[in-house]
């Protein structure tokens, strides 16, 4: 794992300031620690930054072929490079090294950017070609590894991270044609991000820019469509135990100490279960909580680790260290914070940084196998809503919506988001239902109510849905894959790399995606239970209750910690005079909500969390303040602590 940036001048007899491409490298050192190199070529210069994983003594970078005509910078781990290797050798090539960087060296030499098509692994990569002049950026086709550019009129920036092309003198600038697709999913499906100007290769595509050519992108994969759903499932629990196995044991590769991230729920359990019956010591084992009953599931987790024998550690974390590092972790993440469960992430990896320098994690299987409740309730929803809109009269709806309200909040809340409230069809029932905030909240909430008409909210994430074939459940599936795991990625990337480790995701194995992707949708849920196949290919490997426990999906009480002692951060940071006059939303409606929330009224703890988030960034990249000093006194003493 490591960090690489770039340099390209369109004018070719210009040449690359190495002060500038180092400042780029170097802004992002935790992600390589162990090293660092820069390549200056005239117009086009390379930077990279190295955590050792394989090859340790040997595997600097940037790195070139035998005549130094062709020159690389690579991020990530190819699992397959020691099977690709002898045909290389046999067609000439000599290694001077032991790396899978080398591998893909000569493997572009002999195929140029269909190499990638060859690789299995996660990667984000960049290789000047000189005998060419053209510049190859690669990502993988899940989009494990991230890789940003920019390009201006006068050159192309790229970069594993943002603040590095930033670092290049690249004026940050709020893309405020986002907030509408921000404040209903949490972050942006498409190749935007929050800086205009600054975009992310997608997943499964390449960009060559060339003197002769200039700027080209390629999809160089894509998800296979489901099979029919009535098509035979017999094996398919066997099948995919056996490719788990092989895909684990690929993983495994590292010439440093390896670990998993243990959260006690059915994927990390399984994928913990099947490392610890590949390796001969004991494997490590490293989990996050809270103190909060309704918040822990470290109990779970250290009954798995006493099942398999790992060696395990744990570690809580504090509502005050929660906020006392949420300023510093939003500089890594570059934008604003989706999810709040990346702060316990950087916790964790922050505890196995001390004993290990790569962790194996379960991300990706809900999305593979149909593990999200909201999967569930939207398939239901919809099977039942086609009938009852399409058949039940108006007037006896509206009996139906009258009685709903004289229900207690609880049950009232609960039939907000089922058919009798919610019309069929996916941009009502799998996203607007399920949005934080949803369509009519954003009309009152932005200043702006044109903004809303003007930016789907939705557009990417339906236009997945809508080019995907087979179930509604086929569909929802693989929508997530090509956005919201796209966002959960990049979260598990920044933060563990915050903490200078490195995140590898089995479950991705591109190989392995087309399997679990081709699977009729019963194969994955069966009335009420989700990941039925994933279950029945676990059942023998970790113990019943985790097989069969409900799912928590790592919940934080943002809420409670809001409505309490963390207060002070809803009134700087959402109705506060700097917050209020940015003029993206009407104080009125903030006000109103801060109200309901302080006062039990109601829950909007991830409301405010999103907003909170999105003032910390605006005052962080595009006011340059320092992080630790948006933090009250209390806070920032907690943090140093």
């Amino acid at each position: 794992m490591c960090g690489i940036v770039g340099i390209v001048s369109i004018d070719q007899h210009e040449t690359v300031d190495a002060d500038r491409l180092r400042r780029m490298r170097d802004v992002i050192t935790y992600r390589g620690p162990d090293g660092a190199g820069l390549r200056v070529d005239g117009p086009v210069g390379l930077g990279h930054r190295r955590l050792a994983i394989v090859d340790v003594a040997s595997g600097h970078q940037p790195m070139s072929n035998e005549d130094e005509s062709v020159w690389i910078v690579f991020n990530g781990e190819i699992y397959n490079h020691a099977e690709l290797r002898p045909g290389l050798e046999a067609r000439g090539h000599v290694y001077r090294t032991r790396s899978d960087t080398e591998t893909i060296l000569h493997l572009y030499e002999e195929e140029g950017e269909r190499c990638v098509e060859r690789l299995r692994g996660m990667f984000a990569f960049a290789i000047w070609d000189r005998r060419q002049r053209s510049l190859l950026l690669a990502r993988d086709r899940m989009g494990i590894k991230p890789l940003y550019y920019a390009r201006t009129g006068d050159e192309l920036l790229f970069a594993s991270e943002i603040k590095a092309i930033l670092e290049a003198g690249v004026k940050p600038t709020f893309n405020d044609e986002a907030l509408p697709e921000f404040l209903a999913t949490r972050f942006l499906s498409s190749d935007e991000t929050f800086f205009r100007g600054i975009r992310k290769l997608m997943p499964g595509w390449t960009a060559t820019w060339s003197v002769a050519e200039g700027w080209r992108e390629r999809q160089y994969w894509q998800i296979p469509p489901p099979a029919s759903d009535d098509a035979p499932t017999t094996g398919r629990s066997e099948d995919l135990r056996e490719r788990l196995a092989q895909v684990v044991h690929s993983h495994l590769m590292s010439d440093v100490p390896l670990g998993v991230f243990l959260s006690g729920g059915l994927d990390s359990s399984g994928l913990a279960a099947i490392m610890a019956r590949q390796v001969k010591e004991p494997i490590r084992s490293f989990s996050v909580g809270f103190a909060e009953r309704e918040a822990n599931e470290l109990g779970y987790a250290r009954q798995v680790a006493d099942a398999i024998g790992s060696e395990h550690r744990e570690v809580v974390v504090s509502p005050d260290s929660f906020f006392g590092s949420l300023p510093r972790l939003i500089w890594h993440e570059d934008e604003p914070i989706a999810f709040t469960s990346s702060i316990p992430l950087y916790f964790v990896s922050q505890l196995a940084r001390d004993h290990v320098k790569v962790v194996l994690t379960g991300e990706g299987a809900d999305e593979l196998f149909a593990g999200y409740n909201r999967y569930r309730v939207t398939a239901w929803n919809e099977r039942l809503g086609r009938p009852y809109w399409g058949l039940t009269p108006a007037s006896l709806r509206g009996a139906v919506d009258r009685l709903t309200q004289r229900l207690p909040a609880r049950l009232r809340r609960y039939t907000k988001r089922t058919f009798v409230s919610v019309p069929p069809g996916a941009r009502s029932l799998f996203l607007d239902n399920f949005s934080v905030f949803s369509e009519r909240m954003q009309a009152t909430l932005l200043a702006n109510a044109g903004r809303l008409r003007e930016h789907d909210p939705y557009a990417e994430i339906l236009r997945r849905f809508n080019n995907a074939t087979g179930t509604m459940l086929d569909r929802m599936c693989r929508a997530d894959l090509q956005t919201y795991l796209v966002e959960l990625l990049m979260k598990q990337d920044q933060m563990s790399m915050a903490a200078s480790i490195e995140s590898r995701v089995p479950f991705l194995d591109h190989e392995l995606v087309e399997f679990a992707a081709a699977l009729p949708s019963r194969c994955k849920l069966r009335g009420w239970q989700t990941k039925v196949v994933l279950r029945q290919a676990l059942r023998t490997l970790i113990p019943e209750e985790i097989l069969t426990r409900r799912k928590m999906g790592f919940p934080v009480p943002i809420g409670r910690w809001l409505a309490r002692d963390h207060w002070p951060l809803v009134e700087e940071f959402v109705i506060g005079p700097r917050a209020r006059q940015r003029g993206w939303f009407n104080p009125i409606v903030l006000a109103r909500m801060a109200r309901e929330h302080r006062d039990g009224v109601a829950d909007h703890g991830d409301r405010l969390w999103l907003l909170i988030n999105l003032e910390m960034w605006q005052r962080i990249f595009l006011e340059h303040e320092d992080p630790m000093a948006l933090l009250t006194p209390a806070h920032r003493h907690m943090s140093a602590a």
